[in-house]
């Protein structure tokens, strides 16, 4: 049976205050964001999260266009249900058609897999400005490990356009709804991107949960291969499906550039965690794998702000029944913004990571990846060719080095 995680010291609070007081050497701290609100009849509910990214502001929305969503799950089940998200618009948007189908090839579906989705009953929904949204529940059961096609129709947008920058996976736009189509001749358009999709839970067997990897670009994919689901989340998502574990769900809450404790690509951890992780459903355990951005910021974060800030995520993912893993942050020697100081500061912040006890788990992504001759390179079989990202054997290692065992302790 998962345990509920144990709460943790009062004095990490404190610690914050100091932080926030002080900057600790980066800066004036964030201030944390309330989470969008959730529209009427489709709020969550049960179910557990098979896929997810994170939204950020990625460009200016425009009225009829057309999207198709290419995202793999991880567990399978019945009543798929998608998270549609607004969060940084600042004008409401119009959704006026929706499917959900299985990709074929290219844009292409399944034939006979593309099915309507209703919010609230209506095949039309509204999203205000820093809303989000869920449909309603499919009939009908979606398997785990497929590529699914959530194909949408915006009728009405404009001004701030929410979705993912950097998908590591080809998806289709078009002008005019086409959603229902199964076939590729209106979707010519390719796009590295995802637009205002953000979530797509399952309801999978009894006792079945997630973990959501909060990270940056590393857990984001850059450097894995396109179009072939090989960032280390994915790889970890293959590994749960046949550990026997029942945590099988795996969300992917990576942003590139994104860090800790500071607004930049993306709202900072600490004032993302609500929206990008905590009110995923099933999510049990929150893997936290960041750092690296902070600390080559310039200027970098010092090593009492950077723990300070884990302990606030700790404490707070603590409050709302998860467990927390932390991964140690991995060599980055050789990339531009590397320098003695920074590297001294990573060092400090994993001995923290590893050996202070405050995170539930721990996965040493620094001693898998680093190289034997130099430890502040990354081994050059795992590098990507930036010295900093893994290429896919690494991320296949990173993967290799959780152990299931310590994501399922929360409640989901």
């Amino acid at each position: 049976m998962p345990r509920t995680a144990r709460p943790r010291r009062r004095a990490a609070l404190a610690a914050l205050s100091t932080c926030v007081a002080l900057g600790c050497g980066t800066g004036t701290a964030p201030g944390e964001q309330p989470s969008p609100t959730s529209s009427g009849p489709t709020a969550a509910g049960h179910g557990v999260v098979t896929w997810a990214s994170s939204a950020h502001h990625v460009g200016e929305a425009a009225d009829g266009r057309g999207y198709r969503l290419m995202v793999h799950t991880s567990v399978g089940g019945s009543g798929l249900r998608v998270r549609l998200s607004n969060a940084f618009g600042d004008r409401p948007v119009t959704f006026g058609n929706a499917h959900a189908g299985l990709r074929r090839d290219g844009a292409a579906l399944v034939p006979g897999s593309n099915r309507r989705l209703t919010f609230g009953g209506a095949r039309s929904v509204t999203v205000p400005a820093g809303g989000i949204v869920y449909s309603d529940p499919l009939p009908g059961r979606v398997p785990a490990a497929r590529t699914l096609a959530v194909s949408l129709y915006v009728s009405r947008a404009s001004g701030t356009l929410t979705g993912h920058w950097m998908a590591m996976q080809t998806s289709y736009t078009t002008e005019g709804d086409h959603t229902a189509e199964e076939g590729a001749a209106h979707w010519k358009q390719r796009t590295g991107s995802w637009f205002y999709l953000d979530a797509v839970t399952v309801r999978p067997r009894k006792e079945t949960g997630a973990v959501v990897a909060v990270g940056d670009s590393i857990t984001d994919g850059r450097q894995s291969t396109t179009d072939r689901d090989r960032r280390w989340p994915d790889y970890l998502a293959r590994r749960l499906s046949t550990a026997g574990a029942t945590v099988e769900g795996v969300a992917n809450a990576g942003i590139a550039g994104n860090r800790v404790l500071l607004d930049g690509p993306g709202q900072s951890t600490l004032n993302r965690l609500q929206r990008d992780a905590l009110s995923l459903p099933g999510v049990r355990t929150v893997f936290l794998f960041q750092g690296v951005n902070d600390i080559k910021a310039e200027p970098g974060a010092k090593s009492a702000g950077l723990i300070a800030g884990y302990r606030r995520l700790i404490d707070r993912a603590h409050a709302a029944g998860k467990c927390v893993v932390g991964a140690t942050i991995a060599p980055f020697k050789g990339w531009q913004e590397w320098d003695p100081a920074g590297e001294a500061v990573r060092q400090r912040v994993n001995a923290f990571i590893r050996d202070s006890g405050e995170f539930d788990g721990v996965a040493d992504f620094d001693r898998v990846l680093r190289s034997p001759d130099d430890s502040e390179r990354i081994l050059p079989a795992f590098d990507g060719g930036d010295h900093l990202h893994p290429n896919d054997k690494g991320m296949q290692a990173m993967a290799d080095a959780v152990d299931p065992k310590t994501l399922d302790c929360g409640t989901g």
